[in-house]
């Protein structure tokens, strides 16, 4: 069945993870992505997941020729994905405003760690920085300890590849009615300040900003937390109703604390008490008692056990894929479930550059007139 962007074709002129990443996910849903790089980066990152279902071509947009195959591409284009720094894409003469003069209907879409316009629009950074400077960082961590750096890039996957993704759908439901497109400006410190609705109430409730380590759903208090096992694992507890907390209470015999969840005089108590109540027994002990209650755990689980857990092979989240090579390779699977126009993972990364050829074969170039290209190393 086609997936609900069969017909959309993407050209994404990004690097690294980001714009990948938003572009994976338009392909999961069934667009056409070609993913264009210079090839003097085929040395350097490329994240071969997120360069699933598409296909990759080499390009130099420097070029006078590489220009024109752009162009090409973007007649028949829908969207332009694109991850420089501010100002770059006006420098090689492919903005928004050059892009629409060839495709008026043409979605645009760019990401940054700043936006397009402000006083930070030309500083330089990473998904560390843009944490740093929503203020998401700073209620990351231990309590006392400096903030801690997220194991995985929350700023370039929801800052910026998610909330793009959504921006090129929102653009496409419009130029349904209007039947033009537009400019999106994404910038991946915006998305992580939109992360912020439940620091802003506790703000706006308290009076105080929420401090790290130290808010009703951050360590705070004994029925959200993490707490150690007897072997050295972890399970997480998220009682946050009362009717939950209390039967965490009753299993382990102080029935009592019931009525004390959010009680700041009882607080470092009741935290003793489960700290050391649960190292008492081990990880999978505590799952066999706790499987079967209604009191809102969760196993710490490990990157592998992960990859392993049932739960996510049955519903598709960790799958394989025949590779380039013929064997099968694992992959993440697509966390949008659609009953009527699924996603699907249909083919592994190519690898860098690999569709070059057939792609400037589609806009009409002959085996000549490719070969001249490599030789001037436009592709």
């Amino acid at each position: 069945m086609d997936g609900s962007l069969e017909g959309i074709t993407v050209i994404d002129l990004s690097r690294m993870l980001p714009g990948p990443y938003c572009s994976m996910i338009l392909a999961d849903h069934g667009a056409r992505v070609i993913a264009i790089e210079h090839r003097r980066f085929m040395a350097e990152l490329f994240l071969a997941p997120v360069n699933r279902n598409k296909d990759h071509m080499t390009l130099d947009l420097k070029a006078r020729e590489g220009k024109e195959i752009f162009f090409k591409l973007v007649r028949g284009a829908d969207v332009v994905v694109e991850g420089f720094r501010p100002g770059v894409t006006e420098r090689l003469g492919i903005d928004y405003e050059r892009v629409r003069e060839i495709n008026s209907r043409i979605i645009y879409c760019s990401i940054s760690g700043y936006g397009q316009d402000g006083p930070y629009r030309d500083v330089a950074g990473h998904d560390v920085n843009y944490l740093s400077f929503s203020g998401v960082l700073d209620i990351i961590g231990e309590k006392g300890r400096p903030p801690c750096i997220p194991g995985i890039q929350i700023a370039d996957l929801a800052g910026g590849g998610m909330n793009a993704a959504i921006g090129i759908l929102l653009a496409l439901v419009a130029r349904e009615k209007t039947g033009k497109g537009q400019y999106i400006d994404i910038s991946m410190t915006d998305g992580m300040v939109s992360l912020l609705p439940i620091p802003l109430y506790i703000f706006q409730t308290l009076g105080k900003a929420p401090q790290r380590s130290d808010t009703f759903l951050s360590h705070r208090y004994a029925c959200y937390n993490v707490y150690e096992t007897a072997d050295g694992g972890y399970i997480s507890i998220g009682a946050v109703e009362n009717r939950f907390w209390r039967n965490l209470c009753e299993i382990f015999g102080v029935p009592e604390y019931g009525e004390l969840q959010y009680d700041d005089n009882h607080r470092e108590e009741i935290l003793e008490f489960f700290r050391k109540a649960f190292k008492k027994k081990t990880l999978e002990q505590w799952i066999n008692e706790l499987k079967d209650k209604d009191v809102c755990w969760g196993k710490v689980q490990s990157f592998t056990e992960v990859l392993g857990d049932p739960l996510f092979k049955e519903r598709g989240m960790v799958t394989q894929v025949r590779g380039t090579k013929g064997a099968a390779v694992t992959t993440l699977g697509i966390p949008v479930k659609l009953s009527g126009t699924p996603g699907s993972v249909r083919s592994a990364p190519v690898g860098f550059g690999q569709s070059t050829e057939k792609i400037l074969q589609e806009l009409g170039y002959g085996r000549d007139e490719i070969e001249e290209l490599k030789k001037k190393a436009v592709v």
